[in-house]
């Protein structure tokens, strides 16, 4: 199988780590925070996992030196599984420093999530 090459400078990939396998439908948003409150300021996309619980065209191309955030909404993923949920929602805010691409993964399951620093 022949991937696309993500063109985005952030991109995610949800695994559900009860069932085994990708977490496929998964509506995620990625917004910039603003650093005068803390809070999001502007929503760069919005976008669902794929069929392989991945997001590749997520934001610009490129990602300016700042605070970002990827809020997963698991109620809409967890409702569609008919599994029960726990975490309705899991923000994941993390700091872009560099012009490298950031991955930033999610393993979920009904009680528990984890994410990491991808590649």
């Amino acid at each position: 199988m022949t991937r696309q090459h993500s063109t985005s400078a952030i991109t995610t990939h949800v695994l559900d780590t009860a069932l085994g396998r990708p977490a496929a439908g998964v509506p995620v948003r990625l917004s910039r925070i603003d650093p005068d409150d803390a809070t999001p300021s502007s929503v760069l996309a919005d976008a669902t996992t794929d069929d392989d619980g991945r997001v590749t065209d997520l934001g610009p191309d490129q990602a300016p030196a700042g605070t970002y955030q990827l809020r997963f909404d698991t109620a809409a993923y967890y409702a569609a599984t008919g599994q029960e949920c726990f975490y309705p929602e899991v923000l994941v805010t993390f700091a872009v420093t560099d012009r490298r691409h950031h991955h930033v993964p999610l393993l979920l399951s009904p009680f528990a999530y984890s994410t990491y620093r991808g590649s």
